[in-house]
């Protein structure tokens, strides 16, 4: 494996400034009620780059409020075009201020710059257009019912929004929270990761230059536990829309319970990726690992489970070795970099914990899983072979760079396994046989199918599971339904 540890470029990023980064409430940078701050990380180097307030339940209370006034004072009522002006306006100073954001994301979250550049940002800056575009294009439909009658449905924003958002994905996975639920006339307290909170900061000073009124978007860094509870049981929040994991998803669920908020999750996965005899190798293998290893695999619908027909099943795991030995790891600043950290050192010792389960249920480790380096949170991509169905590392999300490689016999064995765990996000499936390929699309239980690619998103497709990985959608005009009450108007012709 090529690595590359010269931390000379990524020591001197933070060594240059510690940033010192407030809520954003009301239109204003404030502290916190306590007066807490909390440091965040390079996951690369493992030094401090940002200090940021830290917020708890009075700063929940402030934000809500801030929220509530915004909704009924200004936002909901603004002429959806001129709410459409506002997203694109941010949506062009993201462009500008685009290799500052790029910067940010990648110290914060640990993610190579190219990776950055090439996917996160232009994902977010498309998706905030695309929203823009429907906000004055979210009607309801005249429905005939009676001739005295007329009878028709208008959709009105749902109100405040409580946007959770998880550190894999900072930049590209709070514009999916914000930009539907503002085109659609919402207002938003958003909680960034306490692991990765700053391109969500940023995001909020640019709304404000765009023109966004004082209090449509308020950003409350802080712990789960408190600042995500608080907007859970918060009375004056509408709806929740979180990503992250399973168990917390669960909490969630009997937080809202108190005023019966609306909610949607999108959780966990643990996707199969499978791959027949017939398939083009170099081309399945090749998306594998990238299925796997991209954003060192901390991805909800990374292809953890790589399953190979019986007749390939070697040549599958050689191939898969061969690309995890290749990848450059290293600095992230530096364009060449395929794998960063993973995000925290606790989250490191969690993957490499399975590492060690994997081994001893019996699973083959045939490459890597070991921390490298000497600073940061690196771990060498590993592949597991003669991987059990029923093993943990099967079974469970390990979130990391590790892909395990399981044997199957035919189509109705594949089906089986890829079926045969709690979760149900998305999965692949690689054959030149079009029938087998529609019979496997048609019976996965997964949100998304690919076939004969992998790991492609597009803000205009619903995105989501069921089970384990969630409910309701993101992504496309699914997602306005998240953001919006239908309400249905009777008026009497007769009057």
């Amino acid at each position: 494996m090529s690595v590359a540890y010269d931390y000379s470029h990524e020591t001197a990023r933070d060594a240059a400034v510690v940033l010192r980064k407030q809520l954003l409430i009301d239109g204003r940078h404030v502290e916190s009620v306590s007066g807490k701050t909390f440091n965040t990380l390079n996951p690369a180097t493992g030094q401090v780059i940002a200090t940021i307030s830290e917020g708890n339940e009075a700063d929940v209370d402030r934000a809500v409020a801030a929220a509530r006034r915004a909704f009924e004072g200004t936002w909901s009522t603004m002429r959806p075009a001129e709410r459409a002006h506002i997203l694109f306006r941010l949506a062009e100073l993201m462009k500008q201020h685009g290799d500052e954001l790029a910067e940010l994301e990648s110290r914060d979250a640990g993610k190579p710059i190219a990776a950055v550049l090439r996917q996160d940002l232009p994902a977010a800056i498309d998706t905030l257009t695309y929203y823009a575009g429907w906000a004055d294009k979210i009607h309801g439909d005249t429905v005939p019912t009676r001739s005295d009658a007329l009878t028709y449905t208008v959709r009105e924003p749902v109100g405040v929004v409580a946007a959770i958002v998880p550190w894999n994905f900072p930049l590209m996975i709070g514009m999916w929270k914000l930009a539907p639920a503002l085109a659609c006339g919402c207002t938003i307290v958003m909680k960034p990761a306490e692991l990765t909170s700053l391109s969500a900061l940023r995001i909020g000073e640019l709304a404000l230059e765009a023109g966004l009124p004082p209090g449509v978007l308020n950003i409350v860094p802080g712990p789960g536990r408190v600042v995500g509870d608080a907007l859970v049981n918060h009375p004056g929040v509408d709806k929740v829309t979180f990503t992250g994991s399973p168990g917390v998803g669960r909490g969630i669920l009997k937080g809202a319970a108190g005023n019966f908020k609306r909610v949607s999750l999108e959780l966990g996965g643990k996707s199969a990726n499978v791959i027949y005899d017939d398939a083009d190798l170099d081309a399945a293998t090749k998306a594998a690992a990238a299925g796997i290893f991209f954003n060192a695999g901390q991805v909800c619908s990374a292809g953890s489970r790589v399953l190979a027909h019986e007749k390939v099943y070697d040549d599958v795991v050689a191939r898969l070795t061969a690309r995890a030995e290749a990848l450059r790891m290293g600095d992230t600043a530096d364009k060449t970099t395929a794998l960063g950290p993973v995000i925290s050192d606790k989250q490191m010792k969690s993957i490499l914990d399975y590492v060690d389960i994997g081994q001893k249920e019996g699973a083959t480790l045939v490459t890597g899983g070991r921390h490298v380096g000497d600073r940061g949170y690196y771990i060498s991509p590993a592949v597991f072979a003669n991987v059990k169905h029923e093993m943990r590392i099967s079974q469970e999300e390990i979130f990391g760079p590790v892909v395990s490689v399981i044997k199957f016999k035919d189509e109705a064995d594949a089906l089986r396994i890829a079926n045969g765990t709690a979760f149900s996000l998305a999965a692949g499936v690689w054959s030149r046989d079009i029938g087998r390929v529609q019979r496997f699309a048609k019976k996965a239980k997964a949100g998304t199918v690919w076939i004969n690619t992998y790991g492609y998103t597009d803000v205009r497709l619903p995105w989501g599971g069921a089970g384990d990985s969630g409910f309701g959608r993101e992504h496309g005009t699914e997602a306005l339904a998240n953001f919006t009450e239908p309400k249905a108007v009777w008026m009497n012709l007769n009057v």
